[in-house]
């Protein structure tokens, strides 16, 4: 199966909005919910299978990394610049570089400059 950093920004966003802990029993969410927790997104119960690949999971709330990648991500116009330069098809990319671009991008909507670096 492969990250899919779309479903993983709609789960986190549900996630927020919850007054309660989030279930999810589709294999592929419960798959991106294991990549979230090992990223430090979200603390979660995984269901796994005899196998053990996830097949269900219980998000219990975010972390604070998952909210800061989460108000990174908020902005629907700095997202699809994300998925279209950074999360391209095709490309080498890691999630600690998605971040870093995301808040970049963050920083320069706020304060009109890009972040000083050294």
């Amino acid at each position: 199966m492969k990250r899919d950093m779309e479903m993983v920004r709609k789960i986190l966003v549900e996630l927020e909005a919850s007054d309660s802990m989030l279930m999810v029993e589709d294999p592929n969410a419960a798959y991106q919910v294991t990549l979230m927790k090992e990223a430090g997104l979200v603390e979660a119960q995984i269901i796994e299978n005899g196998d053990g690949f996830p097949v269900a999971a219980a998000l219990l709330r975010l972390t604070w990394n998952g909210h800061d990648f989460l108000d990174s991500s908020r902005d629907n116009t700095i997202w699809k610049k994300a998925m279209e330069h950074v999360i391209k098809p095709g490309a080498s990319w890691s999630f600690s570089l998605l971040v870093e671009w995301l808040k970049q991008e963050a920083h320069q909507k706020i304060f009109g400059t890009p972040p000083h670096t050294g």
